[in-house]
């Protein structure tokens, strides 16, 4: 019967013993110096008129040897948030974007489809013709692939493009305009 509490005794030594070494591997860890990150100083804030900026606004970067700076840089720029300024790269809500846009030529009325706008690197994938039977007038602003009954044309150059579609003895123009 003396034998179980022998066994639990070792266990719980050895447990011990791995408690600490490890315990002890995180201190000697602990003790090392760690390099800073590379951190750029602050730009100078606005000054006002007629005051020139004091060479103490400015934090001098942080050196290797692990020391911080005393103080943390005042901020440079006002809290208040505006909202963004229209930008040329402003998509209209009326362009579909970069994305792939699927004409399955089985459940699609082309005469409804006038036109399209995407931005450049969107794709018009046609479905369901034949090949060499989509034609584009600037092929200089597209990339065209065939497969398989589908035709991919990719939009590389911002312009206008008029991608012509024949079916059932009609061809029908789809003026796609690329921002």
């Amino acid at each position: 019967m003396a034998e179980p509490p022998r066994r639990r005794r070792a266990a719980l030594a050895a447990g011990a013993l791995t408690a600490l070494v490890v315990l002890a591997g995180t201190s000697a860890c602990a003790d090392r110096p760690v390099s800073p990150l590379p951190v750029r100083p602050p730009a100078p804030a606005a000054s006002t008129v007629g005051a020139a900026a004091s060479p103490t606004t400015a934090a001098a970067p942080e050196t290797s040897t692990g020391t911080r700076p005393s103080r943390t840089p005042a901020p440079t720029r006002s809290r208040t948030v505006r909202p963004p300024a229209l930008t040329s790269t402003a998509l209209p809500s009326a362009c579909l974007g970069a994305v792939r846009y699927d004409l399955v030529l089985a459940e699609t009325e082309l005469a409804l489809l006038k036109s399209l706008c995407f931005a450049t690197g969107g794709v018009l994938r046609i479905r369901g013709i034949g090949p060499g039977q989509v034609t584009v007038d600037r092929a200089d602003l597209v990339s065209r692939s065939y497969e398989a009954g589908v035709v991919d044309i990719r939009f590389v150059r911002a312009g206008t493009v008029v991608v012509t579609i024949p079916q059932d003895g009609r061809t029908y123009p789809i003026t796609v305009v690329v921002i």
